[in-house]
């Protein structure tokens, strides 16, 4: 309740802002303009009931809940004078609202210009009105207008919104003004938003998703502030999103406000490596290791020392693949490796668990020379020539790898100096053979031969492939048909072949592929039947040209 004060000329020129919730009286002369911050009501009296001329005082009022025994203020008759209130404010997404007005005597509200509650006669006791409609979203305006004509004066209203979830079914608008910092010192992001302008908000909801995903049914978090710090965040360097929703008293919820994005800094670690694989050669000591699940691992060191040393012996080496030999280490002496994962951002893994292993000292078996390779579409074939001398090699071991400075793998042993590699990579590749004397002992390795299978070693793709007519389909029996590779292909490996019928045999078109050669299908149909096979290489190229076989089914 806010009744007029008698104020003294040198307070007449004051002006108070009045705010929500807060009445802060606004003295002026009756022609200076005032205004009242919304949703204060701006009120006016008037020595009329018709709110004629100028109003004798205008001030600020920020509830309407009034009663007067005799005049209100000073200048206005203690009967037939009028007051005037009106707000324009946000009402946000608008929704259902209830309006109730009582007077003694007379009071009218109206919303946008349109009355809406017309209680007008000179009474003798209190009358009340209680009005529910829906008020659109956005800015209106209300006005109330109350007249007192004889005796006791009292005026009362409110607009209160309707919070029960069966009758408000209107979602609040989404939040304004979002914004996020993130502090990469102590790896917080604060997130702030424009108060949402709703008058039956409840408060707001956080979400966050990383890049890439959706936000959860679960809010991160709740709160009735217009900020939100997030202490949560995992430091990986990552990419997340905020979104903020309002929520009104009736369980509604609105859409998201504009997506905030945070990068991470990245403090957290890859994984421990392993496990660790070593293999001891006479070429050195070999260490491999699966890949890190981390995304984002830079490369690899690799930690070696003397077997009971406390310290890693040297400096680390820097691996970008995942395996190493280890060359300068000394024959006969037991020796520990470990391995660290390294990120982008410089984190590093805990070491893996630490593996031993010895370097051979080579037989006295001479090794092998002139080692050469001749390729296939899907094999290497590995040659060399046994030295002369003694003792003799009782059989080979041959070993790969596909780095220049990576692990080396032990692919086998041959009793003869050749060996096909039918695993061999499409890429680079690097063997190098060693005799074995009787005792399985390595001698030193031949020299290191590099076999590059990056594209086919043939130009052109298979030759057109050999069929036969094995059965024709006759008394319900199926059609059978044998392919074999072409003239010249004799020795090539094949993927397949792949094939199509057409007339009495049915109608496929191209796309059935076989990787035995046989060739095998029921006919639905009597009469001419045709089937066209094209061979696959193994780099999954078809032959330019296909063979064909035209015959007759009699079913």
């Amino acid at each position: 309740m806010n009744p007029a004060r008698r104020v003294t000329a040198a307070a007449a020129t004051t002006v108070a802002l009045a705010t929500a919730g807060t009445l802060l009286t606004t003295v002026t002369p009756a022609s200076a303009a005032v205004s009242c911050t919304s949703p204060v009501f701006k009120r006016q009296f008037f020595a009329n009931t018709s709110f004629s001329g100028t109003a004798k005082k205008t001030d600020c009022d920020s509830a309407i809940d009034q009663s007067w025994s005799g005049a209100p203020i000073s200048g206005l008759p203690k009967d037939n004078f009028g007051v005037r209130w009106s707000v324009t404010r946000d009402f946000g997404s608008g929704g259902p609202f209830t309006l109730t007005a009582s007077a003694l005597d007379g009071i009218r509200v109206h919303l946008d210009g349109t009355r809406r509650i017309d209680l007008w006669k000179n009474t003798s006791t209190t009358v009340t009105k209680t009005l529910n409609l829906t008020i659109p979203s956005g800015k209106h305006t209300l006005r109330v207008d109350y007249v007192n004509w004889t005796g006791s004066a009292k005026v009362k209203f409110t607009y209160t919104p309707r919070t029960t979830a069966s009758v408000d079914k209107t979602k609040p608008l989404a939040p304004t003004g979002a914004k996020a910092v993130y502090d990469t010192t102590t790896g917080k992001a604060k997130l702030t938003w424009t108060a949402a302008k709703e008058m039956d908000l409840s408060g707001y909801r956080v979400y966050r998703r990383l890049k890439g995903a959706s936000f959860a049914a679960t809010p991160l978090a709740t709160t009735t502030s217009t900020s939100y710090t997030d202490t949560t965040l995992p430091k990986t360097g990552a990419t997340y999103y905020y979104e903020v929703r309002a929520r009104d008293k009736a369980g509604n919820e609105s859409t998201g406000s504009t997506d905030q994005p945070v990068t991470t800094v990245d403090l957290t670690p890859p994984g421990r490596v392993g496990p660790v694989a070593v293999l001891g050669t006479t070429a050195g000591n070999s260490v491999s290791w699966p890949a890190s699940t981390a995304k984002d691992v830079h490369h690899y060191e690799v930690w070696g020392a003397p077997d009971g040393r406390s310290d890693p012996h040297g400096p680390a080496t820097l691996v970008l693949g995942t395996s190493w030999t280890d060359v300068t280490a000394p024959v006969g002496s037991a020796y520990r490796y470990t391995v660290q994962a390294v990120d982008a951002a410089g984190n590093i893994a805990a070491p893996s668990e630490p593996q031993v292993v010895t370097r051979p000292a080579p037989s006295t078996t001479p090794a092998p020379s002139g080692l050469t390779s001749t390729l296939g579409d899907s094999m290497t074939w590995l040659r060399w020539t046994p030295a002369q001398g003694s003792p003799a090699a009782s059989s080979y071991r041959v070993y790969r790898r596909t780095a220049a400075d990576g692990g080396w793998r032990l692919l086998g042993s041959a009793s003869t100096a050749s060996y096909e590699d039918r695993a061999a990579p499409k890429g680079k590749a690097y063997y190098y053979v060693a005799a074995v004397d009787g005792t399985g002992a390595d001698s030193e390795p031949s020299t290191q031969l590099t076999v590059d299978r990056l594209t086919p070693t043939t130009a052109t793709g298979p030759a057109q492939p050999r069929l036969t007519l094995v059965s024709s389909g006759g008394t319900r029996h199926p059609i059978i048909v044998k392919a074999e590779p072409g003239a010249g292909d004799e020795g090539r490996l094949l993927q397949g072949y792949t094939w199509d019928i057409s007339g009495a045999c049915g109608d496929s078109g191209l796309g059935h592929m076989s990787t035995t050669g046989t060739i095998e299908w029921t006919p639905p149909y009597n009469g001419p039947c045709m089937v066209t096979v094209f061979a696959v290489d193994a780099y999954g190229r078809t032959g330019e040209r296909g063979a064909w076989l035209e015959f007759t089914v009699n079913r």
